[in-house]
Parts: structure tokens; sequence; C-alpha cells
């Protein structure tokens, strides 16, 4: 029998909540801990505080937001996967999930929530993935289905061509970034980030940097 499996057999589930707002921190707590079988065993803002987290604590199940406040919510999915593979994950952001959602499961998360929805659905989410299962609204598991038997279709959005790395660098200038900021924030050189934005461009259609910027905070004012 799995560990998730036994878990819904009287097992106090542990969670671990990861975002950099406070205020969304104490909501999703609150609402976790009106659940008779769950407790909030720590919060964390950043990846790094969400590892040292996770080692402490040994959460079940960790909730993930994708805009951090140094880091990307992508990356902390990732490290959870390569470090502790048996912590199941659900992301919980404002994001499109049309954009966001499909690669969340490939990097690794069991399911994605949009902040929009109702509490009880993050609940919902929360038992689905815990029990073994994935979760994603209805909409979209339609959607990655109509994809799955229609391999030939594009996507009608060309933000969902780029790879994590430039997406999260687009999202990023979006907010405002600079290219020495964003590579700091990155820990990447300032080469490597003009080579993401020119790749960006390319794959959007976008010849002027001020056309990608206005690209990118008019989706980044759409997401929020």
């Amino acid at each position: 029998m799995t560990r998730s499996a036994t878990l819904l057999r009287g097992q106090t589930m542990r969670i671990l909540v990861v975002d950099d707002h406070p205020t969304v921190r104490e909501g999703l707590a609150h609402c976790i801990a009106a659940q008779p079988d769950m407790t909030v065993c720590g919060a964390a803002a950043d990846v790094g505080e969400a590892l040292r987290e996770i080692e402490e604590h040994q959460p079940h199940l960790v909730i993930v937001d994708i805009s951090l406040k140094t880091s990307d919510g992508l990356d902390l999915v990732k490290a959870i996967v390569n470090r502790h593979p048996a912590v199941r994950t659900v992301v919980h952001s404002m994001y499109d999930e049309a954009i966001y959602a499909d690669r969340c499961l490939r990097a690794g998360a069991h399911g994605y929530v949009n902040k929009e929805a109702d509490p009880d659905d993050v609940i919902e989410a929360i038992r689905t993935v815990l029990a073994g299962d994935i979760y994603l609204s209805a909409k979209m598991t339609s959607r990655l289905l109509g994809r799955r038997f229609a391999s030939t279709t594009q996507p009608t959005d060309p933000v969902e061509t780029l790879t994590d790395r430039q997406l999260e660098i687009f999202r990023l200038i979006g907010e405002g970034g600079d290219t020495r900021s964003i590579a700091q924030r990155l820990h990447l050189s300032v080469h490597t980030v003009e080579t993401h934005r020119e790749n960006i461009k390319r794959k959007l259609g976008v010849e002027r940097l001020s056309d990608l910027n206005r690209r990118a905070v008019l989706w980044a004012q759409e997401n929020r």
C-alpha cells in the first residue's frame, strides 16, 4: 500500500505552504486548519527556506506558488522531485492554467489550482493528490486530453511555446525587471538572460525590445 493511500485512513496530513504573500499563507493555513485530518506544519516564502522547512518538518504535501520572493516555484517543484520524491506538490497560482498547468505537471507537480478557485477546491486538490491522483480543473483536464488525441494541434497562444526558463524571464520582464536584475534574481549571467530574451522575441514574433516589454506587461496584468 502506498504512503499516500494510508494517509486517508486516520493519519493527520502535514501540509507546507510556500507563498511570498503573508496574507495568502495565512488564508491557506486557516482553510487547511479547519480540516480535522490536516495540519499546517510550516510555511516559507522562497525556495531555500522551503527546502529547509521540508527537511525539518517532513510534510506529506507542499502547496507552491509560481512567483516566489526571489525565485520561481517551478524550480522548487523540480528540487522537491529530486530531493524528496515522496513529497507531493500542488501548485497554487494566479497565472493562467492554460499556460502553466501542463508545464507544472511536466516539472513533477501533482496538481494545479488557480488562486481564483473556491477554497473547497484547494482542499479537494490536496485530498486528490494525497490519494495518489492528479488534480486539475475539469476544463484543463479536457484541454490536455484534447491535446493528447490531437497531437498535431498547435498552441493558440505563442506564450505556450516558451520553455520554463523563457516563460520565467518573460514573466519577470512583465513585472518590471530589467536584464541585470533578472540575471541576479535567477543567478544567471546577463548574457544568458539576453540570449533567452532574443529567443522569446523570436517565438512571440516581435522585433523590438519595447514591443516585447509591452507584451510582457500586458500578459502580467492579465494574469494578476
